[in-house]
């Protein structure tokens, strides 16, 4: 089968690798749409945490389902999509229920080879059922389901201001998510295209340069004096996330999705007068895709509103790295094989 491969950073390759032989409590996908997301683009840089070359990259998937060992309920032929954090399923974290944070956790496409290539498998107990979905849709599901983990880390209540920083496709996402729990959402991003995409695609109310002089006057008038009682980065920038400190409310939570190398740095009286709440949120739940498919078939989130750039899988070797250039206006693009 064909794979295109990361060999080091800014190098991709095709190559000829053997097509998966079916394992037990495994299943073998058939390719048909690959999401790129901002982890594939910063493993192309160089910049990816927890990374390793050569790799496969690729982990927003849909496929078809052509084989399987112990995968009760589902059907050859049938097109889904699977949660690629593959993890051990006997440490802590998935004792307690959040196998999203697994101490031995292989991101597929990050830890271990992903979908760029033209079958998969993955293990049995991940496949999660298209539910009548498109491949197009069904590719979505997973980062949509990042920023629907990170709203539901930071417990989005109902008519409280929510400021969103970052409006790549998963602070997009996460600003869906947060309207759909009811918040009031706030958009802060440096591309003044990106936030008319959010006022006029994703109908957010309001809009922040964070390069205006004047962003928390903005937000204590946007928010009556308050200030957002919840903060979320998706940006994975050392300077927006410790810019962001200064615009919690006293008793604020601020949730970290996006991810950087470096030390965050704050004041922590300024931090503790406010009895602030910092918490990060990794990868995603099943029951985040079931919340995200549930929402996809509601119409409460119109998937082909991210997808702004398509190609073919013999054109991504050429046409990758125009993607990490913000001149073209990529919000999400999607590989079709």
């Amino acid at each position: 089968m064909n794979t295109l491969v990361c060999i080091t950073p800014g190098t991709f390759e095709y190559q000829l690798a053997e097509k998966p032989v079916l394992s037990p409590g495994h299943a073998i996908i058939k390719i048909k749409r690959i999401g790129i997301c901002g982890t594939d683009l910063h493993a192309f840089e160089g910049t990816q945490p927890f990374f390793s070359y050569p790799r496969v990259l690729g982990h927003e998937l849909s496929g078809e389902l052509i084989e399987f060992d112990g995968a009760e309920g589902f059907e050859k032929g049938e097109a889904v999509t699977f949660i690629p954090y593959f993890n051990c399923g006997i440490c802590i974290a998935c004792r307690s229920g959040k196998p999203n944070c697994c101490t031995d956790i292989k991101v597929c496409g990050v830890h271990v080879d992903g979908g760029m290539a033209e079958y998969l498998s993955v293990p049995s107990h991940l496949l999660i059922h298209g539910e009548g979905l498109s491949f197009d849709e069904l590719a979505l599901v997973e980062p949509l389901a990042i920023g629907a983990h990170g709203v539901k880390r930071a417990d989005v209540r109902k008519d409280e201001f929510v400021l969103v920083i970052g409006a790549g496709p998963i602070g997009l996402g996460t600003m869906e998510f947060a309207r759909i729990a009811g918040a009031k959402v706030i958009a802060l991003d440096i591309n003044d295209a990106r936030l008319k995409f959010c006022k006029e695609k994703l109908n957010v109310p309001h809009v922040v340069n964070a390069l205006a002089p004047d962003v928390l006057e903005q937000l204590k008038e946007i928010t009556d004096g308050d200030m957002p009682t919840v903060v979320i980065d998706a940006t994975g920038s050392l300077k927006a996330i410790n810019n962001a400190f200064q615009y919690m409310a006293h008793g604020a939570r601020f949730v970290l999705i996006g991810l950087q190398k470096e030390n965050i740095s704050f004041s922590h009286p300024e931090f503790h007068k406010r009895e602030a709440t910092l918490m990060s949120s990794r990868n995603a739940t099943r029951q985040d895709f079931e919340h995200v498919i549930r929402s996809m078939k509601a119409g409460l989130v119109e998937p082909a509103t991210y997808i702004t750039h398509r190609v073919l899988f013999e054109e991504v070797k050429d046409e990758f790295k125009g993607w990490l250039d913000p001149k073209n206006g990529v919000i999400k693009a999607v590989v079709s094989l």
